[in-house]
């Protein structure tokens, strides 16, 4: 089989998102000849993984991809589906980044000189350093007890979920409160469709509090430049849900609370399905006031910079809950409540199967120290919190992206001797 890709490359970069662009910034700038090998096409994710209103949960501001920081005129707006995927498109042409779309990786391995093979849907090569940029959401997790539910009831996942036109006429059940169900919840709740929705443990964020919005208090704060080891849940924090809020129509905090005064119906953690009823854990009114206390942290946070910086902000209110349940709804007959589809936000799982290294931790988590990880020359980027709470985002991945260059430098330079020594 001929192939078009390079025979070799001093670097591969896997995976062609924001994270693997940034990184070939700055390897272009460090002049290492190197590839970038998309599976699909660059921005998949954004152009086919989100639905029709999704928006950033950050301002414009923030996106700060390397050498090209935010330059529209509505920093405090929230970009759409298709303007993000316009500025990573947009990046990667000015960048004139060396991406091939359309290659999957099939296999990573080593080769006989200790460097490393790729395998992929068009043929093999080798490198001499990998960067692994693929994420770790790959694989839509859904629960096996969704077999249980009623086959006349339609399920996706929600990254399969485009608008509520799409969806069958009746109520839809959204399992999951992180940032996709908060906001897909209430995308069909606007569209007018009664909404059940399980409500785990996700935190929340105001969206404005003293007349700025909360993510300016946070990076001023330094919250988004607070390394993995200074948090107070070291690297426990990883397997935390974000808060949940909105940059729809032009921001708003998400009250689930006054989505229930509203008519939206709200249950507890999933427990299981039993004869197609869906069981619900008692701990509704917990998962509430666990998300109230986060949100209100955060303006006692603020409250605290405020006096101590002397700052001249208008005052502030607390959040006080607007509903409370008055009893536990522990179990749902979907059928018998005219539920004609259920949307499964419940994340993703990672699949690193194709890696044939030993780089997995007992959890099933890639093992890595800011992104280095114990194989001599792979390296890791765009996971959440692989070194800050930034790292996942567009405000941070550059900051991550240009000490890994460094890193595959130094790399570079130490495996010379031995390149030498094998010609």
């Amino acid at each position: 089989m001929s192939s078009r890709l390079p025979s070799h490359r001093s670097v591969v970069v896997i995976g062609g998102g924001q994270a693997g662009l940034s990184v070939s910034y700055f390897l272009k700038q460090h002049g290492v000849d190197h590839v970038i090998l998309e599976k699909n096409r660059i921005a998949h994710s954004w152009r086919t993984q989100r639905w029709d209103s999704f928006c950033l949960v950050t301002p414009n501001w923030q996106c700060q991809l390397p050498g090209r920081p935010y330059a529209g005129g509505e920093p405090h707006g929230f970009m759409k589906r298709e303007e993000i995927v316009a500025y990573v498109e947009d990046y990667a042409r000015r960048i004139e980044a060396p991406v091939e779309e359309g290659v999957a990786v099939t296999r990573l391995g080593r080769d006989a000189r200790g460097g490393f093979v790729v395998e992929t849907s068009e043929g093999g090569m080798t490198a001499d350093a990998v960067v692994l940029a693929v994420s770790g959401y790959h694989t839509p997790s859904i629960p096996r007890s969704a077999e249980r539910v009623d086959p006349a009831i339609r399920q996706i996942h929600s990254s399969a979920y485009k608008n509520a036109g799409q969806l069958p006429e009746g109520d839809v059940l959204v399992v999951g409160s992180g940032q996709s169900g908060c906001q897909i919840a209430e995308d069909l709740h606007l569209a007018g469709r009664k909404v059940h929705l399980v409500v785990g443990s996700a935190p929340r964020c105001p969206r404005v509090y003293r007349g700025r919005d909360c993510v300016d208090w946070l990076a001023d704060l330094g919250q988004y430049d607070l390394p993995v080891d200074d948090h107070p849940l070291k690297e426990g924090v990883r397997k935390k849900a974000n808060h949940y809020l909105t940059g729809r129509d032009g921001g708003r905090d998400i009250d689930l609370r006054r989505f229930a005064k509203e008519g939206m119906s709200l249950y507890g953690r999933l427990k299981d399905i039993d004869s197609g009823r869906l069981l619900f854990e008692d701990d509704l009114a917990k998962n509430l006031d666990g998300a109230d206390a986060v949100y209100n942290g955060i303006c006692g946070l603020i409250d605290k910079h405020i006096a101590e910086k002397g700052i001249d902000a208008p005052p502030g209110r607390h959040y006080e809950a607007v509903w409370r349940p008055s009893k536990a709804l522990t179990e749902l007959d979907p059928v018998a409540e005219g539920v004609a589809s259920i949307v499964w936000a419940t994340g993703f799982r990672s699949n690193w199967s194709w890696i044939d290294l030993p780089i997995l931790d007992a959890a099933g988590y890639l093992e890595h120290r800011r992104g280095v990880t114990k194989e001599d020359g792979l390296f890791i980027i765009g996971l959440p919190w692989l070194y800050t709470w930034g790292s996942g985002r567009f405000v941070g991945v550059g900051r991550d992206a240009e000490f890994l260059s460094h890193r595959i430098d130094e790399h570079l330079l130490a495996i010379k001797p031995r390149l030498r020594a094998a010609c």
